[in-house]
């Protein structure tokens, strides 16, 4: 079965009205929704996501529609009525601008204390990194800084909203070169954004060369944060450079460098076209790995034979499950959060379905301030029950591995919700 070519096309508040799909799908109401919550959280698509994953008769419950358009829960009532009177005020764009930024800010823009790891050689600040964890620095590439289509659930929304000072982006490769000399704890280089994928080819080998060609005797692996494979999976087939592409992929794998592929897939219906199918075996024969990694969610992936069914695809077309993520508190996080005990009891479910090559997934994990932290389950201590939780990785490499222990919340849905047990003050990490 051959692969058609279709031409990319982005749908967003300026013409996602023109889809008949909507026109003919969704009520006014719903219709007037997108428009409101999409001034506020940014909405993107495109026509592969529309034509080939959405299931136009199964609305609003499609997963992917949810995945990818705004929904009115996504927002406070009381956000949404603001920004719902400010539309219906008629005010201008910088007056619109004013009310939509004062409700991001309002949103947790940064969880997980992000500004606390932008790093610095001497003194001059590296706005467009992050080195939280020791071995991994993460980049953010300025031509990079947007997506193929924009996930409802995406922490990294700041990104794409145009407020400058909650943006994370640089040009500057030379001096990601030189604080990975200067620091030989650092073994991964992890490009992120938005999306790496949506340079061109060429953009992309810019920033890469630099690293290929330096002496950096520490960079064992260089990761690729993407959606590119859900969203746009002629990427890799026949978009103008695609085969430029993987011709870069193969150059950073034969330079003894691993190339690892940090893919998100959220859903399986996203591992079931013809076309991502062929792009994974494309990318896997560069030498590249795909790892793959989703936080569970309402409203679109939370049921235990959703994840083991989208594992076993993934380890089927040549993918290793990696994580299983909380979505982080941020955002439209309160319509898709899922307790912390729910999101225990799905992993473990799933994990029971899958062979032993699925079981290299790790979950449920919060990408909490302190570090990635792990719910291994609930427990009982003196006939109480108790939340067992450990790191899998932290600010300090020494609390990794160490297990801990929080009072039982069968209400909470992140970190900062649960308390020590009995007897303890604080946890040993704060």
């Amino acid at each position: 079965m051959s692969i058609k070519k279709i031409k990319y096309q982005a749908y967003t508040l300026k013409n996602y009205s023109t889809l008949s799909q909507v026109q003919s799908s969704l009520s006014t109401e719903e219709i007037e929704a997108i428009r409101v919550v999409g001034n506020v959280l940014p909405f993107k698509a495109n026509n592969y996501i529309v034509e080939e994953l959405i299931d136009w008769n199964n609305l609003p419950k499609d997963p992917i529609y949810q995945l990818t358009f705004p929904q009115k829960e996504m927002l406070s009532q009381k956000h949404f009525q603001e920004m719902k009177k400010a539309l219906n005020d008629n005010l201008s764009k910088p007056e619109l601008k004013l009310v939509a930024n004062k409700i991001r800010y309002e949103l947790n823009p940064h969880p997980a204390g992000q500004k606390d790891n932008i790093p610095a050689l001497g003194d001059n600040k590296l706005s467009g990194m992050q080195h939280k964890y020791r071995e991994t620095v993460l980049f953010f590439p300025s031509n990079s800084q947007t997506c193929h289509a924009y996930c409802t659930f995406c922490f990294r929304w700041p990104q794409f909203v145009r407020i400058d000072d909650l943006k994370f982006a640089t040009k500057e490769t030379d001096l990601l070169v030189k604080y990975l000399q200067e620091h030989p704890e650092v073994t991964d280089v992890l490009f992120t954004g938005g999306d790496p994928l949506v340079m061109s080819a060429k953009k992309l080998q810019e920033y890469i060369d630099p690293l290929l060609n330096a002496d950096i005797p520490n960079l064992q692996s260089i990761r690729i944060g993407t959606k590119a494979l859900s969203y746009w999976p002629y990427r890799f087939i026949n978009d103008k450079d695609a085969d430029d592409l993987l011709r870069l992929f193969e150059k950073v794998v034969n330079s003894g460098i691993q190339l690892a592929f940090m893919a998100h897939f959220n859903h399986s219906n996203e591992l079931k076209t013809k076309v991502v199918e062929t792009a994974i075996k494309r990318i896997l024969n560069t030498g590249a790995v795909i790892r793959t990694q989703s936080p569970i969610m309402n409203h679109i992936n939370n049921c235990a034979d959703e994840w083991a069914e989208m594992w076993k695809l993934q380890v089927k077309l040549g993918c290793i499950p990696y994580y299983m993520f909380v979505a982080r508190d941020t955002g439209a996080h309160d319509y898709f959060a899922v307790t912390l005990e729910n999101a225990w009891k799905i992993y473990r479910k799933a994990y029971n379905q899958v062979s032993g090559l699925a079981r290299t997934v790790r979950g449920p994990i919060m990408s909490a301030n302190p570090g990635k932290v792990q719910v291994l389950g609930v427990s009982k201590i003196d006939n109480k029950k108790i939340f067992t939780l450990g790191f899998i990785q932290g600010r300090n490499p020494n609390w990794v591995g160490r297990p801990f222990f929080a009072k039982y919340n069968p209400d909470a849905i992140w970190l900062t919700e649960l308390k020590p047990i009995e007897g303890k003050d604080k946890f040993f990490f704060e």
